[in-house]
């Protein structure tokens, strides 16, 4: 009886300590590194901070930057004569150039009535839909223009109006 107590006893016995010291050290271990990746500070409100006067110093740096473009002279591309001028002198050029102009009046925007494609053949190429029917915003509207009415208007192709006569304005600057 004393063979059979023996052989149970080393079956069954606890795992030594050495086995929980090793598993103890390997969770220890796992901590070190998932506090290592992670981090040990949290986001406070030190760190919210320090993002906001970093976003404000960019903003303030982006507008110094735009403010200099806007006021300032500089070659845009030096080999094609494109210069940019300040903000300010260039509203002085163009506004005496505009109240010079007399604004056109717009004529009628007529639609081109849909025609039926003959079976196999290929749909010709058009005109611009705004290219016949109205005359552009520099050009001045002649008689021939449709009235500005409800009734349907022609096709743009059967429409015909005399060429505008050309007439040359000098060019003024201040």
């Amino acid at each position: 009886m004393a063979d059979i107590d023996s052989s149970r006893r080393i079956g069954y016995s606890p795992a030594p300590f050495s086995t929980w010291l090793g598993v103890v050290c390997l969770f220890l271990l796992f901590g070190i590194i998932v506090l290592a990746v992670i981090g040990p500070s949290p986001r406070t409100s030190d760190y919210e901070e320090t993002r906001a006067k970093k976003r404000m110093e960019q903003l303030k740096t982006l507008r110094e930057e735009n403010q200099k473009e806007l006021t300032t002279y500089a070659w845009v591309d030096k080999n094609k004569g494109v210069a940019r001028i300040p903000i300010d002198r260039a509203m002085e050029l163009t506004v005496p150039d505009l109240a010079q102009k007399k604004p056109a009046p717009a004529g009628p925007i007529a639609t081109p009535a849909t025609q039926p494609a003959p079976a196999g053949a290929s749909p010709a190429p058009s005109a611009p839909q705004g290219a016949a029917v109205s005359p552009g915003a520099g050009a001045p509207a002649t008689a021939a223009s449709p009235p500005s009415s409800g009734a349907a208007s022609p096709p743009p192709a059967t429409q015909q109006s005399p060429p505008a006569p050309a007439s040359p304005v000098p060019a003024t600057t201040p």
